[in-house]
């Protein structure tokens, strides 16, 4: 029977990334993540508009017009708040002597920059490397693995 490999491999993908910057996993059935899963997947179709093309040229502007680009946007900041709850957590267990993960690794490196007024390495910047970390990691990844599939599929003496 046919079928499409596109949400295994998202939800694979994401937990492995998961495992590094988190350092945890998360199953497969757990709501939180099939909600960043779900928002990270509409973000990316909404991408597309015309309006969210827009607001990435004209940002002051789009900010007080309607349109997918501002659903977007809360999306984003549901996900920034699901990464932000990760850190506060971290920042409570961590242990500065065995980091689990990039999170801990970070913090670590934010305690030795503390006295250095010019430093970037802040809870924002860690927030925002996550995310980035997490965004394109998952997307491409699984896409990029999804088409090695479909030349598989069509190049079957490769194997």
């Amino acid at each position: 029977q046919p079928f499409n490999p596109g949400n295994f491999l998202v939800h694979a993908v994401s937990n492995i990334i998961c495992s590094i910057i988190f350092g945890d996993r998360f199953d497969y059935e757990d709501k939180k993540f099939l909600t960043l899963i779900e928002l990270l997947d509409e973000n990316n179709k909404l991408q597309n508009s015309v309006q969210t093309q827009l607001y990435n040229f004209f940002p002051t502007i789009m900010d007080y017009l309607p349109g997918p680009h501002q659903k977007m946007i809360k999306n984003a900041e549901k996900v920034n708040q699901f990464t932000l709850e990760i850190i506060a957590e971290h920042q409570e267990t961590l242990d500065p002597t065995c980091p689990r993960d990039f999170i801990d690794a970070f913090l670590n490196k934010m305690e030795q920059e503390k006295g250095n007024g010019h430093s970037e390495f802040t809870v924002e910047t860690l927030s925002r490397t996550t995310l980035d970390l997490f965004l394109a990691g998952t997307g491409t990844t699984s896409t990029t693995l999804r088409h090695g599939f479909l030349i598989l599929q069509k190049y079957p003496e490769i194997v």
